[in-house]
């Protein structure tokens, strides 16, 4: 792991406590796994503070959430900074009235869904990841947000897989990362 910020003392302990297991879920693939973070209650608290110190004073108004990971890290950050936090769910995850944005996998296609009235037009709205790889599913949540009205200010991830260019299909968007993988 290589860190993006070297200039905040937090970064290379949160880098540490990722676990990186080669060959999962399928050969070649290094998965980054979260869960020895979560573990680890100083890395999880430094995370979520870094993300908070940054969010602070952007006037945030919404934190949406990825499935399933962006859950873990969404409402710590949320209720830190006095926005609501909305989750972003895989299809037929969520009662009541929809709407959703589709995107493109490897092999196929995917699509992410948003409860209606969640988001209202001139939210200014955080979109949150635990990693960003192909930037798939955060296009998709930026897409789905302002076609609601919603301001998207920032995305951010924890891990980010730069060789994967997922940074380019954020449509301008900026990307906030910690950690980046190498």
């Amino acid at each position: 792991m290589a860190t993006l910020d070297g200039q905040d003392p937090r970064i290379p302990g949160i880098a540490s406590a990722i676990r990186v297991i080669p060959d999962f879920p399928k050969p070649g693939i290094l998965f980054q796994d979260i869960t020895t973070l979560l573990l680890d209650t100083m890395a999880f608290k430094d995370t979520i503070d870094l993300f908070v110190e940054r969010y602070s004073r952007k006037g945030i108004s919404v934190v949406a959430g990825i499935e399933a990971r962006g859950f873990i890290f969404g409402p710590p950050i949320a209720l830190a900074i006095g926005a609501k936090f909305v989750p972003l769910r895989k299809p037929k995850k969520l009662p009541g009235e929809v709407i959703s944005e589709e995107y493109s996998l490897e092999y196929g296609t995917d699509k992410i869904e948003m409860h209606v009235g969640a988001v209202e037009a001139g939210d200014r709205a955080l979109v949150i990841d635990d990693l960003i790889a192909t930037g798939g599913t955060l296009s998709a949540a930026i897409k789905l947000l302002e076609r609601v009205g919603a301001q998207v200010v920032e995305c951010a991830c924890v891990i980010e897989l730069p060789e994967l260019k997922g940074k380019e299909r954020l449509g301008g968007k900026p990307l906030f990362v910690l950690v980046s993988s190498t």
